[in-house]
């Protein structure tokens, strides 16, 4: 069975699309202990991450079980996450 998309660590609140997703397909997403099923509200290209709950504006976008930045506005269950609605804080003063 091919999946659609990867996360790696439980902890994840986002997974890695491993092909183009469209728009209202529903697929099944394994994290460690948990699966989730994600009706994608949006496409998605390869290589960019779905969210797999919502994620409020400020709060921590995790991949790998690790923070990799902060939500710039609400971010809804199954919408794609990339530079437009996350901001980085890894290196940052001012937010590490």
């Amino acid at each position: 069975m091919m999946h659609s998309a990867i996360a790696v660590d439980k902890l994840d609140n986002v997974a890695t699309a491993l092909r183009n997703l469209e728009q209202g397909e529903s697929i099944r997403i394994d994290t460690g202990d948990n699966a989730n099923e994600i009706a994608v509200k949006e496409s998605i290209a390869q290589g960019f991450k779905i969210a797999l709950e919502d994620i409020g504006e400020g709060q921590s976008v995790i991949k790998y079980g690790e923070v990799i930045g902060l939500a710039t506005l609400n971010i809804a269950k199954g919408t794609c996450v990339h530079v437009h609605n996350i901001e980085g804080v890894k290196g940052r003063g001012d937010k590490s």
